[in-house]
Formats: structure tokens, C-alpha cells, sequence
């Protein structure tokens, strides 16, 4: 990869619907070569996608948690079985498996604090590999990049 490379990656981060013919006037290059180096990009698996930036209100999501969650048994099969069941809840947008004294990180989305607690109660809760759990409720977001 070089700087072009980044450059393209860059500007392509910010606004993903750029047409390749701004795109390349903007990274210095002809709209052909331009075109190649992000098909390039995607083949290598560099850039895994392109998706819309959603505003959370518009959709009905007015409440945002982090949730961290410890498992009462520390072996592969309860790690499987807790991230099938994550992957089965659309109000967990983000799980990732962290070190610490916990073993997952959730960011979920809901409507207000009664689908939270919906959320937490009727889902966390009834599954029996889960030990901890503990909600930090997002009460504004000065800086986020995720696209």
C-alpha cells in the first residue's frame, strides 16, 4: 500500500458515495488508474465494504449501552453458545470478545430504556452461561467515526 493508496482509503472513509471520477481528481489520479487501485483495495480485502451511515433517532433508537458481560464458564463451548445468541439479537449491534475481567463487550441499540431493560431481562438474563452484567447507558457521543 502507498500514500495513494491511503489517500484513496481516506477520502473514501468520509464519503463512500464519492463517484470515481471526484474521487480521482482528488487523489491525483486518471479516473481508469483510480477505478483499478479500489477494485484492487477490495479484492485484497482492504476495503470490505461500503454501507450507510444511519441516524439513530430517524430509525426509533433513542437509547444507547454498552454492556459488558462475564461468562460463569471459561471454555469454548459457553463462548459459542453466548455469541450465537448475540448474533440472534438485533438489538446487539456490536459484540466483541475482550480481555479483562469480563469476556464480551456489547453496544446495543433500542428504543428507550423499557426495550432496554426488555433487552436485558428477557434476553441477558435467561442465558445460563452469563455470570456478570454490567450497563453503561451512552448519554452523548462528542466523537464517533464508525461508519
Amino acid at each position: 500500500m502507498d500514500a495513494i493508496d491511503s489517500r484513496i482509503l481516506q477520502e473514501l472513509s468520509h464519503d463512500g458515495r464519492l463517484s470515481n471520477t471526484v474521487l480521482s481528481e482528488r487523489v491525483g489520479l486518471s479516473p481508469s488508474a483510480c477505478l483499478r487501485r479500489v477494485q484492487d483495495l477490495q479484492r485484497r480485502g482492504v476495503i470490505r465494504g461500503f454501507r450507510a451511515v444511519l441516524e439513530p433517532a430517524a430509525m426509533g433508537v433513542g437509547f444507547l449501552a454498552y454492556v459488558t458481560v462475564g461468562l460463569n464458564a471459561h471454555n469454548k463451548s459457553a463462548q459459542e453458545a453466548f455469541e450465537r445468541a448475540m448474533d440472534h439479537a438485533p438489538e446487539v449491534r456490536e459484540c466483541h470478545n475482550i480481555t479483562g475481567a469480563v469476556e464480551y463487550l456489547l453496544r446495543i441499540e433500542v428504543a428507550d430504556m423499557a426495550d432496554y431493560k426488555r433487552f436485558h431481562t428477557d434476553v441477558l438474563g435467561t442465558l445460563p452461561q452469563v455470570n456478570a452484567i454490567t450497563s453503561y447507558v451512552v448519554m452523548g457521543s462528542p466523537k464517533d467515526e464508525r461508519a
